[in-house]
């Protein structure tokens, strides 16, 4: 099955009442797990990388084995980098061969942040390329201000007015989420995500959703969020597996026996979020 383009699959995601799950990356076998969870589940799923990885792998390259192994998944699987802070990294992420790029203006001024997003969706439609956007301040999980003051929330009116003037593809907004660990238990903004969500066309976008509590995305699912980006949770889960199997003992610096003993756990991982996303039980 061809992959398919990020905002297709959002927009479809919208009018069938499940959350995408969007995964960070790090190399082929992360995002083979990605793939092989969204095919045994039969449910959408977006591979995902962070640009400040790219000491570990190369943007161009993990462009290219993502793209190459979602057009062989038996099931839509969208390419996209996540969190690009600057005009050029997004462009870069463009010419890397990513079909999807975030530009990440939310720490500017509103201004600023049109402008930037702007640009980059210009540029980005000359080769067909989705872009989303982010609005309000998604902080860090660590700093508790960012998770409970809603001065950093995303504000209904300058959404629409963002929207209409970047044309972005989507929305990630601020609700009370925040990005890796939490140093307290985040509540999620519902009624300001059912308000931007009535008033916004493009699908929204909900970062740091590791460590939410599972009845809060949900019911962020049923106010109509799309998409969901993973990462610490799934790092985490790499991490685990790992240790798990060398406390086993059964690979004795066996590196290789021990890459393919954390398969299933990873695969595993991904089907339950996959599955904690897709309430309303959509199927292929």
């Amino acid at each position: 099955m061809p992959r398919v383009k990020v905002n297709e699959l959002l927009k479809h995601a919208t009018e069938n009442r499940y959350g995408v799950a969007a995964v960070n990356t790090l190399n082929v076998e992360t995002v083979k797990y990605v793939i092989a969870a969204a095919e045994r589940e039969r449910v959408p799923v977006i591979v995902q990388f962070y640009p400040g990885f790219e000491n570990y792998t190369a943007l161009k390259h993990l462009a290219f084995a993502a793209c190459d192994m979602a057009e062989r998944a038996s099931v839509p699987v969208a390419v996209h980098l996540d969190h690009s802070n600057s005009f050029e990294i997004a462009v870069k992420g463009i010419r890397d061969g990513f079909p999807s790029v975030m530009v990440d203006g939310s720490a500017l001024p509103f201004e600023d942040n049109v402008a930037l997003t702007a640009a980059v969706v210009r540029t980005a439609g000359i080769f067909g390329v989705d872009v989303e956007a982010e609005l309000g301040h998604v902080g860090s999980g660590d700093n508790e201000d960012d998770i409970v003051n809603s001065d950093h929330y995303t504000r209904v009116d300058q959404a629409v007015e963002f929207v209409e003037r970047t044309g972005c593809g989507s929305l990630a907004i601020a609700v009370g989420n925040a990005h890796g660990p939490y140093v307290k238990t985040p509540n999620l903004d519902f009624d300001r995500i059912k308000a931007i969500r009535s008033k916004v066309s493009v699908p929204l976008v909900l970062h740091g959703c590791s460590d939410i509590p599972q009845e809060q995305l949900k019911e962020a699912v049923n106010l109509g969020m799309s998409k969901f980006n993973i990462a610490t949770e799934y790092f985490r889960a790499m991490y685990q597996a790992m240790e798990k199997g060398i406390a086993s003992g059964k690979f004795d610096g066996n590196a290789v026996g021990l890459m393919f003993d954390i398969q299933e756990d990873m695969i595993g991982f991904v089907v339950e979020k996959i599955r904690l996303l897709n309430p309303n039980k959509f199927s292929l």
